[in-house]
């Protein structure tokens, strides 16, 4: 006797079928989306710059010291999570959304420490600690926006265990 193939999906291909789009099937062990992996990715790299900006630009030990604690944070923070990830575990919104917090405090960091951002009487300093305050205001901004992002979309999926459709 000969089997007939036939165009229903077997037993293990109904499970995986994501009910939102009928025409889509995910595969086991598929992981996070690419794009969170490279915007943890990139969130990481906004916190070394952090880090590193003081160094660029001159500045008082207090904001020195600062943007090496909160830059050292999110590049840390959000490396973990791209390693998560990369790994095949699921992205950590706890982790994020504290990046998101971190991102913001370095926005407000250059208006809480005032005068501080520049190095005393040095020629220039102005500039440098103008040219600080909008690094992190710029960076601050961006790396909050995307980590943001990334904790909403790892939100959006389904919980592990959850049946197939669930979100």
């Amino acid at each position: 006797m000969s089997e007939s193939p036939t165009d229903e999906p077997t037993t293990d291909e109904a499970q995986l079928r994501d009910e939102s789009d009928p025409g889509e099937t995910r595969t086991q062990g598929q992981g996070e989306p690419e794009d969170q992996k490279w915007l943890s990715g990139i969130v990481s790299l906004i916190g070394l710059w952090v880090l590193l900006s003081p160094f660029v630009y001159e500045a008082a030990a207090s904001t020195l010291w600062n943007n090496v604690i909160v830059g050292g944070a999110v590049f840390l923070l959000a490396g973990y999570n791209y390693y998560r990830i990369v790994t095949g575990h699921p992205t950590s919104t706890g982790v994020m959304s504290l990046v998101v917090l971190l991102g913001l405090w370095t926005i407000v960091a250059p208006f809480a420490f005032a005068g501080e951002f520049a190095v005393g009487a040095v020629a220039g300093a102005d500039v440098a600690a103008e040219g600080l305050v909008w690094s992190n205001v710029v960076v601050g901004a961006l790396g909050a926006l995307i980590a943001a992002y990334v904790a909403y979309a790892a939100g959006r999926e389904a919980p592990a265990g959850a049946p197939v459709g669930a979100r």
